[in-house]
């Protein structure tokens, strides 16, 4: 049986003395979309810096295409094919929206993703070309961000907090690029406090708890009194 794109194994991470994941244990096959679920602060954004190796494991092992990357430098990961999408987007606002999207082919990673792709899949962007990042609302710099990160050709996109500080109608809009990503072959890993969003595109999900996961399963398969109990901790939740 062939391994998963990603596994993440009996991972402990965190910041100097604080502790922020505690035993995670995940996997994400090809072409697979994973949302990983949980209220602020139960490790979700570390555990997506801890694969793109901004965060260094206290213990554990992230394996990405049947090897380990624990010890792997950032930008040879995102050479390997790993992309990030960090929480606030992170632009660059003194560059143009074009600008911006080309840069993220600099990697030169051979793929599906073209200038011309990237904008037939986030058309908004059209026309705003030529303007500063600066002057971008919340939704077009999350899309942005996005475009220029498929633009590396990666086949782990990581999302991280798509939907913080946008309107819902704008974050619906957002998720909708989600399954013309994942046809092309990407595997997306998402991380979200947005439940409803996150769990309308994953094939299947884990729920952080406080560090450690609360609750794995297929959307479909779960209910949402499993959900709203591993979410918030309450007595009784599924493991």
């Amino acid at each position: 049986m062939t391994e998963p794109l990603l596994v993440v194994e009996s991972l402990d991470a965190g910041y100097g003395d604080f502790q922020a994941l505690f035993g995670i244990d995940l996997h994400v096959a090809e072409a697979e979309t994973v949302s990983i679920i949980g209220a602020n602060g139960a490790g979700k954004t570390t555990l997506l810096r801890s694969i793109v190796g901004l965060v260094q494991p206290m213990r554990g092992d992230v394996r990405y295409d049947g090897r380990s990357i624990a010890a792997t430098p950032v930008y040879k990961r995102v050479a390997d094919g790993i992309a990030l999408v960090p929480e606030g987007r992170r632009i660059f606002p003194s560059l143009t929206v074009e600008e911006n999207i080309v840069i993220g082919g600099d990697v030169g990673r051979p793929g599906p993703w073209t200038k011309q792709r990237v904008l037939e899949a986030f058309p908004l962007l059209n026309r705003l070309l030529r303007r500063n990042g600066e002057g971008l609302s919340g939704g077009e710099r999350q899309t942005l961000a996005i475009a220029r990160a498929l633009m590396s050709n990666p086949r782990l996109l990581l999302l991280d907090e798509v939907s913080l500080g946008l309107a819902p109608i704008v974050v619906r809009q957002v998720y909708e690029a989600v399954p013309l990503i994942k046809s092309q072959g990407t595997t997306v890993l998402i991380v979200e406090q947005d439940v409803n969003q996150a769990l309308a595109v994953a094939d299947r999900f884990y729920c952080l708890l406080e560090g450690r996961i609360a609750l794995t399963g297929v959307p479909r398969e779960v209910s949402k009194e499993q959900i709203t109990e591993a979410y918030f901790g309450m007595s009784g939740r599924s493991h």
